[in-house]
């Protein structure tokens, strides 16, 4: 086995690609169940949630800590049933590959946040991001979005400057709204959105409607100017569909 940690991936499986701030380069492999590897330069970090890596070259240095807040961050994650520490990964000794890894069908998305640009994703899509990005909790002001969102109150918010990665479910369908644009979307296809885009709750209308549209009772409403990321199968949906197959004990 050779000992290099140079990275050399047949193009065929390579779906994205490009680099971060700091010069970092990053290929997206796979269709349905994505990884991204990550080449450090020595002295590069990157970081994700416990739990996060999938496979790294053996110079790569990993420290746990419960960056991003100390101990406020630590309760913070802790409330929102994330993850209570962050793992960062270090290239040591030449340069070094740390690879993450999906855990349902799906995208990653590579975003690159300019300084002090922000983006709000669903709980739990948070990947892995350089060391310039600040990872923290959303929570939502309106009691009907929290309530029948899709998503809970709490959300992810991610601050640039910097390369961050996030994992949403299915196929992804970016939309550009413009200022007082609306999109009525079944609550948990919304995947992640910037923070100038409005996000409430409306009773879909009509009696009929509620009794056999299949919709629901609620439908989320996201209100321009800004962009939002929709997704087409949400992990309750998929749990849902497969829920009458699932063999259950008799009594």
């Amino acid at each position: 086995m050779s000992t290099s940690n140079r990275l050399d991936l047949p193009d065929p499986t390579v779906t994205a690609s490009g680099k971060g701030v700091t010069g970092m380069e990053y290929k997206i492999i796979g269709s349905t169940l994505q990884a991204v590897l990550l080449e450090l330069d020595p002295g590069e970090t990157v970081y994700s949630e416990s739990g996060g890596m999938a496979w790294m070259s053996h110079n790569i240095d990993m420290k746990t800590s419960g960056r991003g807040g100390g101990l406020g961050g630590i309760l913070k994650r802790a409330v929102s049933g994330e993850s209570l520490f962050l793992v960062e990964y270090t290239s040591q000794g030449g340069k070094g590959i740390v690879a993450f890894a999906s855990d349902f069908p799906g995208k990653i998305v590579p975003v690159m946040l300019q300084e002090g640009q922000s983006l709000i994703a669903q709980k739990s899509a948070f990947l892995a991001a350089e060391k310039t990005v600040a990872l923290d909790i959303h929570f939502r002001r309106k009691l009907g979005a929290g309530l029948f969102g899709g998503e809970g109150f709490i959300m992810q918010k991610l601050t640039g400057p910097g390369l961050a990665f996030v994992c949403l479910d299915g196929e992804i369908v970016e939309y550009t709204l413009e200022a007082n644009q609306v999109l009525k979307v079944d609550t948990g296809h919304v995947a992640m959105l910037e923070p100038t885009v409005g996000f409430d709750i409306e009773m879909v209308k009509g009696f009929t409607n509620i009794l056999f549209g299949g919709e629901g009772l609620f439908l989320a409403t996201l209100r321009g100017p800004g962009r939002v990321w929709l997704q087409t199968m949400p992990t309750q949906n998929l749990a849902k569909a497969i829920l009458p197959y699932i063999p259950r004990t008799s009594s």
